[in-house]
């Protein structure tokens, strides 16, 4: 059964969770939000309490992938607010994810709409201040029309919906080890910048394989010459140098990190710190002081060690906790979005 989207819908109070002790998963809750694009045009959205997506067999999305997505988190700050961070990046990604792969743009104002229905639908399943968890947002589009020749679809579906997570790294982040990868994430001009379902599905096989040798994750090479860093699977590197310059690297094939972007403006207007984007050797890796890894999940992951192909690069910073500009950065960041710390202007949505 589905409901038209209000505004404020009425709490009765939290959901039956240990929160301080729940983990990154999957939880289902009450409801999530649906619209059809059909006749070229986007629908109504409607939040429902059915979490089933129901597809034709020849459905675009079973047959060739078009299919993008994005995740972001809400919080409850000190002070009680429920809050999104950076949500129009979302929005904004998304429909440039969307136009890649020819299909219809979902509005930004409409994705913020949705993010503000689901969040307050289930208000009840936002994790308390201090608990270090947080409601999951994860909107998607996908094609529902009938293809069988190869081309876009006419029908799509975007969907919302939201899950409670743990922290990331349950008693803090201690730094990781990863390999330089023998695969490539993505091709020359190809749809590396773009958040695609596709782009992970190709990136799997190479995760399991770091995991089966050992390492926590991949650092994946330049698709073109395979001697500049790109990405993990799924986050964008930061690098720290020894005089506490903040590198990131530059590439037309990395997907363009809203955690990346908020951590570099920090360093530099909130830290005082001199950031840089440039295309990094692998070669100069061992130069640096720090390294982590940023993203919506974690924030930052610390990286102690880079494997490349036996040969050990161990970061200055160690494998016991974050560097200290690493530390300042996620800090900062962290502190902004749990309302202990004034963020810039516009970089907080107030849900409820």
């Amino acid at each position: 059964m589905k409901q038209r989207l209000q505004k404020g819908c009425v709490s009765v109070g939290k959901a039956n969770l240990d929160w301080s002790n729940i983990d990154f998963s999957y939880r289902q809750t009450p409801q999530r939000y649906v619209a059809n694009y059909k006749d070229g045009a986007w629908g109504e959205g409607q939040l429902t309490g059915d979490s089933t997506v129901v597809l034709n067999e020849c459905a675009g999305i079973l047959q060739y992938c078009q299919e993008v997505f994005e995740g972001l988190k809400a919080y409850t700050t000190k002070n009680g607010d429920i809050v999104a961070f950076r949500p129009d990046l979302n929005a904004e990604r998304m429909v440039d994810s969307a136009k890649r792969l020819e299909m219809p743009p979902f509005p930004k104002e409409k994705f913020l709409e949705a993010v503000d229905a689901v969040v307050s639908a289930n208000a009840d399943w936002v994790p308390p201040y201090g608990t270090g968890a947080s409601l999951y947002l994860r909107p998607y589009m996908f094609a529902t029309g009938i293809v069988i020749g190869v081309k876009p679809a006419t029908e799509y579906q975007f969907r919302l919906f939201s899950t409670p997570v743990g922290p990331y790294f349950k008693g803090g982040a201690k730094p990781i080890t990863i390999c330089v990868s023998d695969f490539d994430r993505a091709a020359p001009q190809g749809t590396g910048h773009i958040k695609a379902g596709l782009n992970y599905a190709m990136s799997l096989h190479a995760y399991v394989a770091a995991h089966a040798n050992g390492f926590d994750e991949n650092m994946f090479l330049d698709p073109a010459t395979r001697t500049y860093v790109e990405e993990t699977g799924g986050a964008n590197f930061i690098f720290i140098t020894k005089d506490n310059e903040v590198v990131t690297p530059k590439s037309d094939s990395i997907l363009p990190s809203i955690t990346r972007r908020s951590l570099v403006y920090l360093a530099e207007h909130y830290l005082g710190l001199k950031v840089t984007e440039r295309r990094v050797a692998l070669s100069e890796v061992a130069d640096f002081a720090e390294c982590g890894l940023c993203g919506t999940a974690a924030v930052i992951s610390p990286v102690g060690k880079i494997v490349d192909h036996g040969r050990e690069i161990c970061l200055p910073s160690g494998m016991e906790k974050m560097g200290p500009i690493t530390q300042k950065l996620y800090d900062t960041l962290t502190g902004i979005q749990l309302g202990t710390m004034e963020g810039p202007e516009g970089w907080i949505r107030k849900i409820k």
